[in-house]
């Protein structure tokens, strides 16, 4: 099949060429005719060489890039794809782990597969497309899990509605493309937590965090520790296990807290080490002056576009100023990023403006990113959006 053609300007074929996955609407001098959202096109130079096949869409990032070969985008061709994501999570020892039942199957870019997330819970996993390209696909593919990951697939489930670009002429509704499961409790590192796909934030859970919460545990030895933006409270449950003296959950919203409360009784039965406060973040912040040891700071994303950029690093600074500021002596700051515009240099920047501003001394010990099922493709930066420091403050 002869696919609709871009033609890019003249040298707007180096990044191609250096293997970065998405063309951006600029670089296009010519489309041979009219299109759909989500068509597949084959991408050439100024000079008619072949560079690329991709999903085409409406937006400042017109194609994202599925292919460098040409080669038929067909069943084989996904299910090639999605074989190899698989087989990482199976050697990253991740796929039929009895401690850790959740994790990233698909992480797009990083994966090969631009636009597109699936993550799996215990046998379920959740489809969440970023492009139309990806949204078009969704029933082919979930028909390819269940191929290749055989009874260790209980159903798979569509949560893209509120993902896809807003400009997408389409009406999604969330629901089951194969089986069926009800939200259930998942492991991660032997501790347990609930899990709903259907009502919960992203795709029901933060995976990305998890190896950073297992550090979280080596630091919590008799530390009074406060979590704040804790949604569930994945990190105050690895702090009680490593031992903590005292751990307080905050989150603005009080069905975060509630989904934290509940968390807590699944795994520290009557506990009394640990309370939960609906709170503002920087109204709970500005007098717990020593309360405190070990300070977990994971913000929502405060930039989600460049437009925000110059805002969301003073809410960096001011966070993190206000943490060192109130730290005792002697005491941990963990702080992350999960804003993909805020590039690791932007977000230090910040965190040692607010070192400046508290005017303590602040030493890092630790520098974090996403785990190894959210791997990062080399030619495509973008794909590193978690940033996190672990500091001691004296």
């Amino acid at each position: 099949m002869t696919l609709p053609i871009v033609t890019l300007k003249p040298g707007k074929e180096q990044s191609l060429n250096r293997f970065h996955p998405w063309v951006f609407s600029g670089a296009i001098k010519h489309i041979s005719q009219e299109l759909e959202e989500g068509e597949l096109v084959t991408v050439v130079s100024n000079k008619d060489e072949f560079l690329a096949i991709g999903h085409f869409q409406i937006g400042s990032i017109a194609v994202r890039i599925l292919s460098f070969e040409e080669l038929p985008v067909d069943n084989v061709f996904w299910e090639n794809k999605l074989a190899s994501a698989i087989q990482l999570r199976r050697d990253l020892g991740l796929l039929g782990s009895e401690q850790t039942n959740v994790f990233r199957l698909v992480h797009g870019e990083g994966d090969g597969l631009p636009g597109l997330i699936i993550d799996f819970y215990n046998g379920t996993a959740v489809y969440q497309a970023h492009s139309v390209g990806m949204y078009h696909v969704r029933h082919q593919l979930a028909k390819l899990l269940k191929k290749l990951l055989g009874d260790q697939l209980i159903a798979v489930y569509d949560k893209s509605d509120k993902t896809l670009p807003y400009k997408a002429d389409i009406s999604p509704e969330n629901g089951y493309l194969l089986g069926e499961s009800a939200p259930c409790v998942v492991k991660e590192y032997g501790l347990s937590f609930q899990v709903d796909w259907i009502q919960g934030q992203k795709t029901g859970f933060f995976i990305d965090q998890r190896e950073n919460r297992k550090l979280v545990e080596q630091f919590s030895a008799e530390r009074d520790v406060l979590n704040m933006f804790c949604y569930s409270g994945g990190f105050s449950f690895f702090a009680m296990q490593g031992g903590a003296k005292t751990v307080h959950s905050v989150d603005a919203s009080a069905k975060a807290i509630e989904l934290t409360r509940q968390n807590v009784a699944l795994n520290f039965v009557d506990d009394k080490r640990h309370e939960a406060f609906v709170a503002d973040a920087f109204d709970f912040m500005r007098d717990i002056k020593d309360r405190y040891n070990l300070i977990i700071l994971d913000p929502p994303a405060f930039a989600k576009h460049r437009g925000a950029l110059r805002q969301a690093l003073q809410a960096y600074k001011r966070l993190n100023a206000k943490a060192f500021e109130q730290v005792r002596p002697g005491g941990i700051v963990f702080t992350f990023s999960c804003s993909q515009v805020v590039t690791k240099d932007q977000f230090r920047e910040a965190v040692f403006s607010g070192a400046a501003i508290s005017k303590r001394k602040v030493r890092i010990l630790h520098q974090l990113h996403q785990p190894a099922d959210h791997p990062i493709n080399i030619y495509h930066p973008e794909g590193e959006y978690l940033k996190g420091l672990v500091l001691q403050v004296d």
